[in-house]
């Protein structure tokens, strides 16, 4: 039995690494491929908040980090950010490539905030966040 568990161990260890070398062989983690992506700018992120703001062409997005990494305000980010799910993006100003979900996508401004409200509420009367204001 421990002869039978040693070896599944082993096999899932050599194919997680297989798995993880090949990779940086994918077309996909490519620079080119992600600049084909939908463009948009982190125009709000807080370090007490999962969630973090995406300004695109078409308007405002509601990202959930995932794992420890989540990008900082005015950073360039490439992905699709026009539906709902989870999926890769990549952080044009830091070359990483990490993983996100779309809660909510095409927001207006005020509805970017109230969203970002539900999610992560602030405790104060009147209190409002504001967004980083992007050059066009």
């Amino acid at each position: 039995m421990k002869k039978i568990f040693t070896l599944s161990i082993f096999l899932v260890s050599v194919t997680l690494f297989l798995g993880a070398c090949m990779r940086d062989q994918i077309p996909n983690n490519t620079e080119n491929y992600w600049l084909s992506k939908e463009r948009g700018e982190v125009v709000y992120s807080d370090s007490y908040c999962n969630y973090y703001v995406v300004e695109t062409y078409n308007g405002y997005n509601i990202v959930r980090a995932w794992g420890s990494y989540k990008p900082y305000e005015g950073s360039i980010v490439y992905g699709n950010f026009s539906n709902m799910g989870t999926r890769d993006f990549y952080n044009f100003s830091s070359g990483v490539v990490f993983t996100g979900t779309v809660t909510d996508y095409w927001l207006s401004y005020i509805e970017a905030q109230d969203a970002l409200d539900y999610y992560c509420p602030l405790y104060g009367k009147g209190v409002k966040r504001e967004f980083k204001k992007t050059i066009k």
